[in-house]
């Protein structure tokens, strides 16, 4: 029984919490591997939080904007899916589904670069099935303008018109805007950085926004490009960070009527 799976059995599938747990479980699993940086289970920590005011559902603001995301990726000449150790460690069989779909390739990008993590976070995608990863070879990066930090060094991501940041990075996200590059993010708060600077945020957990555009993905690829085009025309970023908001608001407020309904006191 390998730790994931004993993790699993000690959390009992009918408990409330399950799902959260299970997931909780496989970030902290990477960890142990290198696969994630001990300053990842604070970001998951981060966006279950934001994930609970949501409702832990993927919204129907949040599909449209995987609608706008998967037609953009569809439509661009050099799309590539940046990688990062909470990622690899939450969803890799999906994230090599979907970068097969696209026709996206998968670069790990990484903000800590500690000792055998990035050969970690490849063996994670290999065995998921990705037969190519780029990121992995000091001596095919260059540095990436305008940033300072581990992630400039970069391979593909340097030449690409459309950059997916699943998870939040903020400076990544700038530094790519003026670049002129497109960027999907995927960012469960919906006002930090990376969701405000990028061309079409989904606010959504990556457990379920991963899925849900391969389902998307299968879809939308045997359409046309004008059908795909006239999706991303009538995509508003600004519009969409706004409804989700709204979405926020009208959820807490209706928790507060409800809050102790199953509680006895």
């Amino acid at each position: 029984m390998t730790s994931n799976e004993n993790q699993d059995h000690l959390v009992p599938k009918s408990h409330p919490r399950y799902e959260s747990l299970k997931y909780r479980h496989k970030i902290i699993e990477g960890m142990k591997n290198l696969v994630v940086a001990e300053a990842g289970l604070i970001a998951h920590g981060r966006g279950e939080c934001f994930d609970y005011i949501l409702g832990e559902k993927t919204t129907d603001v949040a599909k449209k904007a995987i609608e706008a995301a998967v037609a953009s990726i569809l439509l661009a000449d050099r799309p590539i899916i940046s990688v990062n150790g909470n990622v690899a460690a939450l969803v890799p069989d999906e994230l090599v589904i979907l970068s097969n779909i696209l026709n996206a390739p998968l670069e790990i990008n990484l903000f800590y670069q500690k000792k055998g993590r990035i050969q970690a976070i490849k063996n994670v995608l290999q065995k998921a099935g990705a037969s190519i990863i780029y990121g992995t070879d000091p001596k095919k990066m260059i540095k990436l303008e305008g940033l300072e930090s581990n992630r400039k060094n970069v391979e593909l991501i340097a030449n690409a018109d459309l950059v997916m940041v699943p998870l939040e990075d903020g400076d990544r996200t700038e530094a790519l805007k003026k670049l002129n590059k497109t960027v999907i993010a995927v960012d469960l708060n919906p006002l930090s950085r990376t969701a405000l600077w990028a061309d079409i945020t989904i606010v959504d957990n990556i457990v379920r926004t991963i899925p849900e555009m391969i389902n998307v993905a299968k879809k939308l690829k045997e359409l046309n490009p004008s059908y795909l085009e006239k999706i991303v025309k009538n995509f508003n970023n600004k519009l969409n960070i706004q409804n989700t908001l709204n979405l926020i608001l009208d959820y807490i407020e209706k928790q507060k009527e409800k809050a102790f309904d199953a509680v006895k006191i």
